[in-house]
Protein backbone atom coordinates (compact mmCIF):
# COMPACT_ATOMS: atom_id res chain seq x y z
CA UNK A 1 0.00 0.00 0.00
CA UNK A 2 2.73 2.51 1.06
CA UNK A 3 4.70 1.99 -2.62
CA UNK A 4 1.69 2.60 -4.37
CA UNK A 5 1.08 5.46 -2.32
CA UNK A 6 4.22 6.78 -3.04
CA UNK A 7 3.53 6.27 -6.71
CA UNK A 8 0.16 7.62 -6.98
CA UNK A 9 1.38 10.87 -4.93
CA UNK A 10 4.99 10.98 -7.71
CA UNK A 11 2.48 10.81 -10.45
CA UNK A 12 0.02 13.71 -8.60
CA UNK A 13 3.22 15.82 -8.44
CA UNK A 14 4.94 15.44 -11.95
CA UNK A 15 1.75 16.42 -13.48
CA UNK A 16 1.56 18.90 -11.32
CA UNK A 17 4.71 20.27 -12.37
CA UNK A 18 3.85 19.62 -15.94
CA UNK A 19 0.41 21.97 -15.62
CA UNK A 20 2.68 24.19 -14.10
CA UNK A 21 5.38 24.32 -16.56
CA UNK A 22 2.47 24.42 -19.41
CA UNK A 23 0.78 27.11 -17.62
CA UNK A 24 4.36 28.99 -17.13
CA UNK A 25 4.72 28.64 -21.16
CA UNK A 26 2.01 29.88 -22.63
CA UNK A 27 2.27 33.19 -20.18
CA UNK A 28 5.18 34.14 -21.82
CA UNK A 29 4.29 33.00 -25.12
CA UNK A 30 1.09 35.25 -25.08
CA UNK A 31 3.81 38.13 -23.58
CA UNK A 32 5.89 38.05 -26.12
CA UNK A 33 3.26 37.93 -28.91
CA UNK A 34 1.86 40.75 -27.52
CA UNK A 35 5.18 42.59 -28.05
CA UNK A 36 5.48 41.19 -31.55
CA UNK A 37 2.10 41.94 -32.44
CA UNK A 38 1.75 45.82 -31.05
CA UNK A 39 3.97 46.59 -33.48
CA UNK A 40 2.25 44.81 -36.75
CA UNK A 41 -0.85 46.56 -36.02
CA UNK A 42 -1.15 49.37 -38.45
CA UNK A 43 -2.59 52.53 -37.88
CA UNK A 44 -5.99 53.56 -39.00
CA UNK A 45 -8.16 56.66 -38.35
CA UNK A 46 -7.53 59.58 -36.63
CA UNK A 47 -7.07 60.06 -32.65
CA UNK A 48 -9.79 62.47 -30.84
CA UNK A 49 -9.28 64.03 -27.69
CA UNK A 50 -12.42 63.20 -25.67
CA UNK A 51 -12.22 63.50 -21.26
CA UNK A 52 -8.24 64.00 -21.75
CA UNK A 53 -8.18 60.64 -23.86
CA UNK A 54 -7.77 59.50 -27.61
CA UNK A 55 -10.71 57.88 -29.42
CA UNK A 56 -9.77 56.52 -32.69
CA UNK A 57 -11.97 57.37 -35.62
CA UNK A 58 -12.32 56.53 -39.27
CA UNK A 59 -13.87 59.22 -41.52
CA UNK A 60 -14.68 57.76 -45.50
CA UNK A 61 -17.10 59.05 -48.39
CA UNK A 62 -17.85 62.77 -48.92
CA UNK A 63 -21.71 62.79 -49.45
CA UNK A 64 -23.56 65.64 -48.34
CA UNK A 65 -25.52 63.74 -45.08
CA UNK A 66 -23.39 62.03 -42.68
CA UNK A 67 -23.76 58.36 -40.86
CA UNK A 68 -22.00 58.00 -37.72
CA UNK A 69 -21.59 54.32 -36.95
CA UNK A 70 -21.44 52.66 -33.79
CA UNK A 71 -20.41 48.95 -33.00
CA UNK A 72 -21.98 46.45 -31.34
CA UNK A 73 -20.55 44.97 -27.83
CA UNK A 74 -16.95 43.48 -28.05
CA UNK A 75 -16.04 43.80 -31.67
CA UNK A 76 -12.68 44.56 -31.39
CA UNK A 77 -11.91 46.79 -34.57
CA UNK A 78 -15.20 48.59 -35.51
CA UNK A 79 -13.64 50.35 -38.59
CA UNK A 80 -12.06 47.20 -40.36
CA UNK A 81 -15.19 45.08 -39.27
CA UNK A 82 -18.00 47.78 -40.75
CA UNK A 83 -15.35 47.60 -44.09
CA UNK A 84 -18.50 46.02 -46.14
CA UNK A 85 -20.90 48.61 -45.18
CA UNK A 86 -18.97 51.28 -45.17
CA UNK A 87 -17.95 50.57 -48.75
CA UNK A 88 -21.25 50.53 -49.71
CA UNK A 89 -22.13 53.88 -47.45
CA UNK A 90 -19.57 56.11 -48.92
CA UNK A 91 -20.35 56.64 -52.29
CA UNK A 92 -23.26 58.37 -50.83
CA UNK A 93 -22.77 59.93 -47.36
CA UNK A 94 -19.68 61.40 -45.20
CA UNK A 95 -19.32 58.33 -42.90
CA UNK A 96 -18.00 58.07 -39.07
CA UNK A 97 -16.91 55.49 -37.59
CA UNK A 98 -16.95 55.85 -34.01
CA UNK A 99 -14.57 53.15 -31.99
CA UNK A 100 -15.74 53.92 -28.41
CA UNK A 101 -12.88 53.91 -25.52
CA UNK A 102 -11.89 49.92 -25.41
CA UNK A 103 -12.61 49.47 -29.08
CA UNK A 104 -10.19 49.04 -32.18
CA UNK A 105 -7.07 51.69 -31.19
CA UNK A 106 -9.44 53.94 -29.39
CA UNK A 107 -7.41 54.34 -25.30
CA UNK A 108 -8.63 52.11 -22.60
CA UNK A 109 -10.26 54.20 -19.80
CA UNK A 110 -11.19 53.51 -16.17
CA UNK A 111 -13.94 56.03 -16.44
CA UNK A 112 -17.42 53.64 -15.76
CA UNK A 113 -18.99 52.60 -19.16
CA UNK A 114 -22.38 53.47 -17.95
CA UNK A 115 -25.09 54.55 -21.10
CA UNK A 116 -24.68 58.27 -19.85
CA UNK A 117 -20.97 57.99 -20.35
CA UNK A 118 -20.56 56.41 -23.24
CA UNK A 119 -23.27 58.52 -24.81
CA UNK A 120 -21.44 61.95 -23.93
CA UNK A 121 -18.11 60.30 -25.07
CA UNK A 122 -19.54 59.92 -28.33
CA UNK A 123 -20.83 63.25 -28.26
CA UNK A 124 -17.75 65.05 -27.83
CA UNK A 125 -16.27 63.01 -30.70
CA UNK A 126 -18.25 64.52 -32.72
CA UNK A 127 -18.55 67.76 -31.46
CA UNK A 128 -14.10 68.01 -31.79
CA UNK A 129 -15.17 67.22 -35.53
CA UNK A 130 -17.54 70.21 -35.89
CA UNK A 131 -20.37 66.92 -36.80
CA UNK A 132 -23.78 68.63 -35.73
CA UNK A 133 -26.09 66.62 -38.01
CA UNK A 134 -26.22 63.13 -38.98
CA UNK A 135 -27.64 60.01 -39.02
CA UNK A 136 -27.22 57.62 -36.54
CA UNK A 137 -26.46 53.80 -37.42
CA UNK A 138 -25.63 51.33 -34.49
CA UNK A 139 -25.27 47.68 -34.26
CA UNK A 140 -26.32 45.43 -31.43
CA UNK A 141 -25.86 46.93 -27.87
CA UNK A 142 -25.72 50.51 -29.69
CA UNK A 143 -29.49 50.24 -29.91
CA UNK A 144 -29.35 50.63 -26.37
CA UNK A 145 -26.69 53.90 -26.38
CA UNK A 146 -28.58 55.31 -29.70
CA UNK A 147 -31.78 55.50 -27.95
CA UNK A 148 -30.44 57.14 -24.77
CA UNK A 149 -27.98 59.00 -27.50
CA UNK A 150 -31.08 60.61 -29.78
CA UNK A 151 -33.25 61.59 -26.58
CA UNK A 152 -30.37 63.48 -25.22
CA UNK A 153 -29.61 65.04 -29.03
CA UNK A 154 -32.72 65.60 -30.79
CA UNK A 155 -31.81 68.43 -32.99
CA UNK A 156 -28.91 66.85 -34.14
CA UNK A 157 -30.18 62.97 -35.21
CA UNK A 158 -32.17 63.20 -38.06
CA UNK A 159 -33.00 59.45 -37.79
CA UNK A 160 -31.84 56.36 -36.56
CA UNK A 161 -31.17 52.92 -37.77
CA UNK A 162 -30.71 49.93 -36.26
CA UNK A 163 -28.77 46.93 -37.28
CA UNK A 164 -29.77 43.88 -35.52
CA UNK A 165 -30.14 46.55 -32.68
CA UNK A 166 -30.49 45.85 -28.79
CA UNK A 167 -33.89 46.44 -27.22
CA UNK A 168 -34.17 47.49 -23.34
CA UNK A 169 -36.85 44.52 -22.18
CA UNK A 170 -34.81 41.76 -24.23
CA UNK A 171 -34.65 38.68 -21.95
CA UNK A 172 -30.69 37.39 -20.33
CA UNK A 173 -29.05 40.82 -19.59
CA UNK A 174 -29.40 40.26 -16.17
CA UNK A 175 -27.03 37.21 -16.75
CA UNK A 176 -23.66 37.64 -14.05
CA UNK A 177 -20.98 36.79 -16.14
CA UNK A 178 -17.46 35.73 -15.18
CA UNK A 179 -15.45 38.66 -15.69
CA UNK A 180 -13.22 37.62 -13.19
CA UNK A 181 -13.00 34.36 -15.15
CA UNK A 182 -12.59 35.78 -18.54
CA UNK A 183 -9.59 38.51 -17.37
CA UNK A 184 -8.09 35.51 -16.04
CA UNK A 185 -8.10 34.04 -19.71
CA UNK A 186 -6.55 37.29 -21.01
CA UNK A 187 -3.70 37.70 -18.89
CA UNK A 188 -2.58 34.30 -18.29
CA UNK A 189 -2.19 33.52 -22.09
CA UNK A 190 -5.07 31.04 -21.72
CA UNK A 191 -7.80 32.74 -23.94
CA UNK A 192 -5.21 33.54 -27.41
CA UNK A 193 -4.25 29.33 -26.87
CA UNK A 194 -8.48 28.70 -26.93
CA UNK A 195 -8.48 31.27 -29.77
CA UNK A 196 -5.46 29.34 -31.70
CA UNK A 197 -6.56 26.11 -30.84
CA UNK A 198 -10.56 26.57 -32.23
CA UNK A 199 -8.92 26.99 -35.58
CA UNK A 200 -11.64 28.63 -37.26
CA UNK A 201 -11.57 31.93 -38.98
CA UNK A 202 -15.00 34.12 -38.03
CA UNK A 203 -14.46 35.64 -41.48
CA UNK A 204 -14.38 32.66 -43.52
CA UNK A 205 -16.00 33.26 -47.13
CA UNK A 206 -16.96 37.29 -46.39
CA UNK A 207 -15.63 40.16 -48.12
CA UNK A 208 -12.39 41.12 -46.33
CA UNK A 209 -8.71 40.52 -47.15
CA UNK A 210 -6.60 38.42 -45.78
CA UNK A 211 -4.38 41.30 -44.48
CA UNK A 212 -7.44 43.35 -42.47
CA UNK A 213 -8.29 39.96 -41.16
CA UNK A 214 -4.57 39.57 -40.14
CA UNK A 215 -5.25 43.00 -38.42
CA UNK A 216 -8.48 41.98 -36.84
CA UNK A 217 -7.19 38.52 -35.17
CA UNK A 218 -4.47 40.72 -33.85
CA UNK A 219 -6.60 43.70 -32.88
CA UNK A 220 -8.71 41.13 -31.32
CA UNK A 221 -6.20 39.94 -28.75
CA UNK A 222 -5.65 43.10 -27.99
CA UNK A 223 -9.00 44.44 -26.77
CA UNK A 224 -9.84 40.70 -25.69
CA UNK A 225 -11.86 41.62 -22.02
CA UNK A 226 -9.60 44.88 -21.25
CA UNK A 227 -10.61 46.79 -18.69
CA UNK A 228 -13.34 49.20 -20.85
CA UNK A 229 -15.23 45.80 -22.43
CA UNK A 230 -15.26 44.20 -18.95
CA UNK A 231 -16.30 46.81 -17.27
CA UNK A 232 -19.13 47.24 -20.14
CA UNK A 233 -20.40 43.71 -19.38
CA UNK A 234 -20.37 44.50 -15.94
CA UNK A 235 -22.73 47.27 -16.31
CA UNK A 236 -25.07 45.36 -19.35
CA UNK A 237 -28.16 45.08 -16.47
CA UNK A 238 -27.98 48.71 -15.09
CA UNK A 239 -28.18 49.79 -18.75
CA UNK A 240 -30.85 48.14 -20.39
CA UNK A 241 -32.78 48.27 -16.99
CA UNK A 242 -31.91 51.86 -17.28
CA UNK A 243 -32.78 52.03 -20.84
CA UNK A 244 -36.37 50.63 -20.18
CA UNK A 245 -37.86 54.19 -19.32
CA UNK A 246 -37.27 54.93 -22.83
CA UNK A 247 -38.76 55.51 -26.53
CA UNK A 248 -37.48 56.88 -29.79
CA UNK A 249 -39.40 60.54 -30.39
CA UNK A 250 -42.46 59.87 -31.90
CA UNK A 251 -41.32 62.14 -35.16
CA UNK A 252 -37.74 61.41 -35.40
CA UNK A 253 -37.13 58.29 -38.71
CA UNK A 254 -36.72 55.28 -37.13
CA UNK A 255 -35.56 52.05 -39.57
CA UNK A 256 -34.78 48.86 -37.60
CA UNK A 257 -33.11 46.18 -39.54
CA UNK A 258 -33.67 42.81 -37.69
CA UNK A 259 -32.14 39.41 -38.54
CA UNK A 260 -35.18 36.82 -39.31
CA UNK A 261 -33.14 34.43 -36.79
CA UNK A 262 -34.50 34.34 -33.37
CA UNK A 263 -31.88 36.05 -31.44
CA UNK A 264 -33.90 35.84 -28.15
CA UNK A 265 -37.09 35.18 -27.34
CA UNK A 266 -39.41 37.36 -29.48
CA UNK A 267 -37.17 39.20 -31.50
CA UNK A 268 -39.04 40.23 -34.07
CA UNK A 269 -41.74 41.23 -31.91
CA UNK A 270 -40.02 43.31 -29.60
CA UNK A 271 -38.56 45.19 -32.50
CA UNK A 272 -42.30 46.11 -33.85
CA UNK A 273 -42.71 46.79 -30.32
CA UNK A 274 -39.94 50.13 -30.35
CA UNK A 275 -41.38 51.40 -34.09
CA UNK A 276 -45.73 50.88 -32.90
CA UNK A 277 -45.71 54.53 -31.89
CA UNK A 278 -43.12 56.10 -34.44
CA UNK A 279 -44.67 58.06 -36.84
CA UNK A 280 -41.70 57.36 -39.14
CA UNK A 281 -41.22 53.89 -37.99
CA UNK A 282 -39.93 51.11 -39.90
CA UNK A 283 -39.12 47.40 -39.46
CA UNK A 284 -37.49 45.15 -41.96
CA UNK A 285 -36.26 41.36 -41.87
CA UNK A 286 -33.00 40.25 -43.61
CA UNK A 287 -31.86 36.83 -43.55
CA UNK A 288 -28.72 36.35 -42.16
CA UNK A 289 -26.93 36.28 -38.53
CA UNK A 290 -26.69 39.01 -36.23
CA UNK A 291 -24.42 40.56 -37.89
CA UNK A 292 -26.19 41.29 -40.90
CA UNK A 293 -23.58 44.39 -41.99
CA UNK A 294 -21.06 41.52 -42.92
CA UNK A 295 -23.77 39.83 -45.28
CA UNK A 296 -26.74 42.44 -46.41
CA UNK A 297 -25.13 45.48 -46.45
CA UNK A 298 -26.11 46.53 -49.81
CA UNK A 299 -29.98 45.64 -49.17
CA UNK A 300 -29.46 48.04 -45.50
CA UNK A 301 -27.81 50.95 -47.54
CA UNK A 302 -30.76 50.53 -50.63
CA UNK A 303 -33.41 50.29 -48.15
CA UNK A 304 -31.77 52.98 -46.21
CA UNK A 305 -31.71 55.81 -48.84
CA UNK A 306 -35.74 54.96 -50.14
CA UNK A 307 -36.29 55.39 -46.47
CA UNK A 308 -34.37 58.42 -45.96
CA UNK A 309 -36.30 59.87 -49.52
CA UNK A 310 -39.87 58.68 -48.41
CA UNK A 311 -39.23 60.89 -45.13
CA UNK A 312 -37.89 63.92 -47.02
Amino acid sequence: MNKVLKITLKSIGIIAVVIVLVLAIVFIVNIVCNKIEQGKIESYGQLVSVNGQNMNVTIQGNGEETVVLLPGFGTAAPALDFKPLVEELAPYYKVIIIEPFGYGLSDVTDTERSTDNIVSEIHEALQQLNIDQYILMGHSIAGIYGLDYVNKYPNEVSAFVGIDSSVPTQGGMDTKFPIKTFQFLKKSGIGRLMLKLENEDPYAGLPYDAETKEQMRMITLKNFYNTSISNEMKNFNRNFTTAENLTFPKELPLLLFVTEDEIVENWLTLHEEQVKHSVHGKVMTLEGEHYLHHTRSKEIVENLRTFMEEEQ
